[in-house]
């Protein structure tokens, strides 16, 4: 296939660009001609076009059926455009300009739309050509229209208008738009529901190039939140859609707690949409009330996921869940994960666990779910073998779309073979926890920051000293370019255990170093403070540190290249007297609706055993942090 020729070529005072398809497409070439303006003005219109956005569309079709013809020989190509629905284009592009110059300030504009020479508005949409290959548009933007008059109001208290909606600044439509939506929406958040513009007045002056712009709006009265009505809901009862929605009947209405509700309503996860809005209706006392309309998801739900490395084996989960136990958008969840699968790690088995938690959203106040919960875990590690229960439950406060916060109280037994023998231990945990998300992504962030700390008091009830536990895992990313395709991402992970020594610490508190999730390219948990009888001990303090550069270089393809470094000591706080190891490579990603597919090789670069294999391959899916 021939690529297509952009040309941009000088006009006089105008600038022409040209667009070249194929010689057997219905449509081979569209010309924006610009008469006058300045460059910016040139981009706007060329960019707005309908027709130059149809013969885009139609080259890339062609091109995404070249590349399939490569590996299917049968594959068919796309069906160009018809001249009917190129007439039907070129009739909407008279529109399309129009909008564009009005937003720019030109009122006096004057579009030509050809089609083969013949002008578009002139052709019956009942008698359009057999075959059209060449668009012509002609722009005549005319002189810039400045603001003669610019006034709105009444204002509600310290409303800002727009600082372009002014007496001799250009006239652009957009401003006039943004000043009634400025005026309307203070008047809203002031209480004023049912605020909208009244009256608006434009007028242009041709002859001096003004245009006089009076905006007018009725505030209607301030109202307060009256009941908040439920439809839609068959499984979820009445009242605790309102609870969860939690909007605060009697009080000064707020745009911002309406939406509020209607993002409690949707990360409950008992619905698939949610739709709140004002009534029509003014109620007795000055009061509003809510509609809300619920679709309910389904009910129950499952899932799998799974990773493989080339030493520590294969990974498998999967999830059961149920959206609405009783009634009142409870969620009860079971989790299995089994790591470990096929590992060549010596001294390493198979680790499962089996968790399950029901929370219950809106409980005590809206923003606020309780969880109980418990796992059974069999840990078969290089350094220990553990078996772990725990039961216990709290409150989750979510004070943000970004920012919650929990607090919890757990029963812990465990039964650990280490290095210092046999141990039985039961303890009481005190969990608090702290998540900060920005992301714009979970799976492949490309902007934001997620920070996630935990500190967990304990006290010990059977061979076990008190004590606690502090873990954080920091991540922070930076994207380059339009679409940010170019990505730099940071990790840092810290971890204390004071209290206990560690040779009275169950082992799973302990920290090591090395493997997927730590330190790639170095073995797994390779790195602690020490050995004894050939069994690694872990380490009371623990800083991993790792460094990514993310591009997708073609399309859904990428490449990374990375850095980790990790640190184990045996001191409750990092001081330095322990050790480093660190590892590097290079990945690639294959973008897909539920994550990337990534694919890293890495290899150490510093520490680490003597006898490690000198190159680790991990697979998996999403982003490795």
């Amino acid at each position: 296939m021939r690529k297509p020729k952009l040309s941009l070529t000088p006009l006089g005072t105008a600038m022409l660009l040209t667009v070249v398809a194929l010689p057997a497409a219905a449509l081979e070439t569209v010309t924006v001609n610009v008469i006058g303006g300045d460059e910016e003005l040139q981009k706007e219109l060329q960019g707005s076009s309908k027709l130059m956005r149809t013969l885009d569309e139609q080259q890339a079709a062609e091109k995404q059926a070249q590349r399939k013809r490569f590996w299917q020989r049968n594959q068919e190509t796309p069906e160009p455009p018809t001249s009917s629905e190129v007439l039907a284009t070129a009739r909407a592009e008279y529109k399309q300009m129009i909008s564009v110059l009005y937003g720019e300030g030109y009122y006096g504009g004057v579009i030509n739309v050809t089609l083969d020479g013949r002008e578009a508005a002139d052709i019956s949409p009942l008698n359009a050509p057999a075959n059209i290959r060449n668009a012509v548009i002609t722009v005549r933007p005319g002189p810039i229209f400045k603001f003669s008059e610019a006034s709105v109001g009444p204002l509600a208290p310290e409303t800002e208008i727009p600082e372009g909606y002014a007496r001799g600044e250009i006239a652009q439509s957009s401003l006039i738009s943004d000043a009634a939506r400025t005026a309307t929406t203070a008047w809203r958040d002031a209480g004023h529901a049912k605020a909208d513009l009244a009256a608006e007045s434009i007028t242009a002056n041709h002859g001096s190039s003004t245009i006089s712009s009076r905006l007018t709006v009725e505030p209607g009265p301030r109202l307060r939140f009256g009941p908040t009505v439920v439809s839609g809901n068959q499984r979820v009862r009445t009242e605790r859609v309102v609870a969860i929605a939690g909007i605060p009947t009697g009080e000064v209405y707020s745009p911002d707690e309406v939406n509020d509700a209607a993002e409690r309503l949707r990360r409950s996860g008992a619905f698939r949409s949610v739709s709140l809005r004002e009534a029509e209706v003014v109620g007795p006392g000055d009061q509003i009330a809510i509609e809300t309309n619920v679709l309910e998801d389904k009910r129950r739900r499952i899932g799998a996921g799974a990773e493989i490395s080339t030493q520590e084996g294969g990974r498998f989960n999967a999830y059961w869940m149920h959206r609405n136990l009783f009634g009142g958008a409870e969620n009860l969840r079971f989790d299995l994960d089994i790591e470990n699968i096929g590992t060549t790690v010596a001294n390493n088995g198979v680790d499962y666990i089996l968790s399950g938690v029901l929370r219950r959203p809106a409980t005590f106040r809206p923003d606020t779910d309780v969880f109980f919960g418990g796992y059974i875990e069999h840990e078969d590690e290089p350094g220990y073998l553990a078996d772990t229960a725990e039961i216990g439950g709290g409150l989750t406060w979510i004070v943000s779309d970004t920012f919650e916060l929990t607090a919890g109280l757990n029963y812990r037994a465990s039964s650990v073979e280490d290095a210092f023998g046999e141990r039985d231990y039961q303890m009481i945990s005190f969990p608090l926890n702290l998540e900060w998300d920005t992301r714009d992504e979970e799976f492949d962030a490309t902007e934001g920051f997620y920070v996630d700390t935990t500190l967990t008091p304990f006290a010990g009830i059977v061979d076990m000293p008190n004590g606690g536990l502090l873990e954080l895992d920091a991540r922070t990313y930076w994207g380059f370019g339009e679409k940010r395709n170019t990505v730099l991402a940071g990790r840092m992970q810290f971890g204390s255990l004071y209290g206990p020594e560690i040779s009275e610490a169950p082992a799973d508190y302990l920290f090591f170093a090395g493997g997927g999730g730590s330190v790639r390219g170095q073995p797994y948990q390779s790195l602690g403070t020490g050995e004894i009888d050939d069994t690694i001990i872990g380490g009371r303090s623990y800083v991993a540190l790792s460094g990514e550069i993310r591009s997708y270089v073609r399309g859904n393809l990428g490449v990374v290249g990375f850095i980790d470094a990790g640190y184990v000591g045996a001191e409750e706080f990092y001081d330095g007297s322990g050790s480093w190891m660190s590892g590097g490579g290079i990945g690639v990603r294959y973008k897909t609706g539920f994550g990337p597919i990534r694919v890293d090789i890495a290899t150490p670069i510093d520490g680490g055993p003597d006898d490690a294999d000198s190159v680790q391959l991990y697979i998996g899916i999403g982003q490795a942090f």
